[in-house]
């Protein structure tokens, strides 16, 4: 099932930002898809990064294997590798990372270990990404909101 989320309602249609549930994808199999290399592929293509399955240890090697050679296919080099984590912090639903604590505490927000633990492994994923100073965070808000941690 595709899932996409409220804040990225702007851009879903045209696809022209990678989707979070790519992302997911994209940790998961420790490859690291930069915008301009998303932006090279056909529309059928980032349809099928979402689409293509990405659970069992067989389908993320799969998935790894055909997005590095559609990495090479349009840009005639190989995607960058990310080390894949054994237990990345959204699959532990009993601790909620800094990076959440210190994010929500700047919008004067305190989430309980109990939501946490509450949320699928997915939205814990966007929160910590939405959470890291590197990245832009301006939906992190909107994401709490979406994810009925704040009125």
């Amino acid at each position: 099932m595709t899932r996409f989320f409220q804040f990225e309602a702007d851009f879903v249609d045209s696809l022209r930002c990678i989707p979070m549930q790519v992302r997911y994808k994209l940790d998961t199999c420790g490859i690291k898809l930069k915008l301009p290399e998303w932006n090279q592929f056909s529309q059928e293509d980032r349809q099928a990064l979402i689409d293509r399955p990405c659970t069992t240890p067989a389908e993320i090697q799969a998935y790894r294997q055909w997005l590095q050679d559609l990495v090479f296919q349009y840009t005639g080099k190989s995607a960058s590798e990310l080390p894949v984590e054994d237990n990345p912090d959204w699959m532990n639903a009993a601790t909620v990372p800094a990076s959440i604590w210190e994010k929500a505490g700047e919008f004067g927000v305190t989430l309980s270990s109990e939501q946490w633990a509450n949320l699928p492994p997915i939205e814990r994923f966007v929160l910590i990404k939405l959470s890291r100073s590197s990245h832009e965070n301006r939906n992190f808000l909107p994401a709490l909101k979406e994810f009925h941690l704040i009125d």
